[in-house]
């Protein structure tokens, strides 16, 4: 189901750097943050190096905040062990061209350490893990993830000189749906629909959104792994081209106090043959094993939400009325539920309302694949179908901080059970830093309340 326009094999590359085509090979892995780090290697070394050999980078790269400081409390880096190195070991099967770059190619890197072995917290090993545990019961995810952001005419640099206040958005005003809205942004937005096909990913449409300048382009979904490392190539590669088209875009979860960027994860399972397995003949159309997947994504949500919203303004899109879910409930097209049941037959599938733009694909998904093994592993029952405004209703709240959700994640039994103590004590660090940084910071909300009046 993976779209084949842009990817290449081994020996295709070979091929086009013999010609002179492709001259640069990034060599990328992605940090906590969902973001692609890595090395810009020449193609004559990557081939002749690389290939057989693969490559290295510094450690720290999953042991520092998101502007890069290096940060305590991490048990596989910090200065009591060197910033030593990690093995950046590619996997082929990602190898496809980055278009919107001259004579570029991509390969995804899996991280290893020198001395042999996985890297653990590695977000693309964290879900690895979860996949090879619902193999084991005969079973494949499929995903798809669909990111909004907002669009401002102002550069990345005069955003940053601005303080990222008073910026201008490419729409002013609600676009949803509009075709005049998606209109005036059409040369930028075609311009990252086409580069996207060419670099690998099956891009189904664009649309405007609900806050000024809103966009959401959505690609079809294909295998879990498969759409995670589209995922994150796609973020980068939208804010190279909006770079280059001289605006900047971002996918924070709120920027402002109007409609935040979400990412809604739709998952399904299938089996080995590729045979859709949710649909069936209970009530709903569900099979019992779809009733016992989506009672385990009700059963984990709130002690998983860190994996779903890792970042303090993730929790600002949960306001009621907002689209953005605050009931841990489930409902048949209901978008004020968390969980929101659509399709039928062999469509049927979970969207999980619950992630912003900021979202790290793997860990998200990987938490969705935990949570839904847990409800298979023990057959747990399928709560009643909610309908009507659940934000308005008595079910459990979604956790309304970073330092609610860590609080949760850091007790949560299932989480240790299905992620091991490693990984959740690393991410459970990173809530720490961010929780530290935010509490040391002095706001412009803060000043504009007090400076004169308090």
């Amino acid at each position: 189901m993976r779209h084949t326009e842009g990817m290449l094999t081994v020996e295709q590359l070979r091929q086009l750097v013999d010609s002179g085509e492709i001259d640069t090979v990034l060599v990328a892995m992605t940090d906590m943050q969902g973001r692609l780090q890595g090395k810009r290697c020449s193609a004559e070394y990557f081939m002749q190096e690389v290939v057989s050999h693969a490559t290295e980078a510094c450690n720290y790269l999953l042991a520092v905040d998101v502007e890069m400081n290096t940060v305590g409390g991490y048990a596989i880096s910090s200065w009591d062990r060197g910033y030593g190195d990690f093995v950046l070991r590619p996997d082929f099967s990602t190898l496809r061209r980055i278009p919107w770059y001259d004579g570029t190619a991509m390969v995804l890197a899996d991280l290893e350490w020198v001395q042999g072995g996985p890297v653990g917290p590695s977000p693309r090993q964290v879900l690895r893990k979860q996949l090879d545990r619902l193999a084991e019961h005969g079973l494949g995810a499929y995903v798809g993830t669909e990111l909004e952001f907002i669009v401002f005419d102002d550069t990345y640099e005069q955003a940053w000189h601005n303080g990222y206040r008073d910026l201008t958005p490419s729409n002013l005003y609600n676009v949803d749906y509009s075709m005049l809205g998606t209109g005036r942004l059409e040369p930028l937005l075609r311009d990252i629909r086409n580069n996207m096909t060419g670099a690998g990913l099956y891009v189904e449409s664009a649309k405007g959104e609900c806050n000024p300048g809103q966009h959401e382009i959505a690609f079809r979904y294909t295998d879990a792994l498969a759409t995670c490392d589209n995922h994150s190539i796609y973020k980068t590669g939208a804010k190279e081209i909006a770079a280059r088209h001289g605006k900047s875009l971002t996918f924070m979860a709120k920027y402002n106090e109007r409609e935040g960027n979400s990412c809604h994860i739709h998952i399904s399972v299938r089996d080995t043959d590729g045979k859709a397995v949710m649909a069936g003949d209970n009530e709903h159309g569900f099979s019992p094993l779809m009733e016992h997947f989506l009672a385990g994504q009700l059963a984990c949500l709130r002690e998983f939400t860190y994996f779903f919203a890792p970042n303090i303004n993730s929790y600002k899109r949960f306001v009621p009325g907002s689209f953005a879910p605050t009931a841990v409930a489930w409902g048949e097209d209901n978008r004020t539920c968390a969980l929101r049941v659509v399709g039928h037959g062999e469509s049927l599938r979970v969207e999980n309302r619950v992630p912003g733009g900021d979202v790290n694909p793997y860990l998200a998904v990987a938490a969705l694949v935990a949570a839904g093994l847990h409800g298979i592993e023990n057959e747990l029952p399928l709560e009643q179908v909610f309908t009507g405004n659940a934000y308005d209703s008595d079910k459990p709240h979604v956790p309304s901080t970073l330092r609610d959700a860590a609080e949760l994640l850091g007790k949560s039994e299932l989480a240790r059970a299905a992620f091991g103590d490693e990984v959740i004590e690393h991410y459970l660090n990173a809530a720490r830093v961010e929780l530290a940084a935010y509490d040391a910071a002095v706001t412009d909300w803060e000043k504009v309340r007090g400076f004169e009046r308090l």
